[in-house]
């Protein structure tokens, strides 16, 4: 995944894109790689559940955790989709962002979550 490598600000990038000036723009890009390991729904991409409360969520300092196919109901954090959350975690080889990707998932989870491990195996 590329966009959470970005260090620039989002909004001025943006800009420089709409205006036609990304040639005077200076792209900071964060030097680690990032590895991102989506978490499912069992089932999907067909039939599946909604409604599985999300926990750990505050756990996961190691990792930037994205929200897909999540709602909020009665104050908890619930699955809403198939693609239900993106972990994505950061290091100075793939394996090192994997790992910590699939520790944040040893954390934060939901009932019946699916998630591939040989995700990045192909670039190894």
């Amino acid at each position: 995944m590329v966009f959470p490598r970005i260090q620039s600000d989002t909004v001025d990038l943006l800009e420089a894109m709409c205006l036609g000036t990304l040639e005077r723009y200076s792209l900071k890009v964060r030097q680690e790689v990032a590895a991102t390991v989506i978490a499912v729904s069992e089932g999907y991409p067909d039939a599946y559940e909604k409604g599985k409360v999300v926990h750990g969520l505050t756990s996961a300092h190691q990792s930037q955790v994205y929200h897909a196919g999540t709602a909020l109901k009665d104050g908890s954090v619930v699955t809403n989709g198939g693609r239900v959350l993106a972990i994505t975690s950061f290091g100075d080889r793939i394996q090192q962002a994997l790992d910590k990707s699939y520790k944040t998932l040893e954390k934060v989870g939901f009932d019946k979550m699916y998630f591939r491990r040989d995700i990045g195996k192909d670039l190894m």
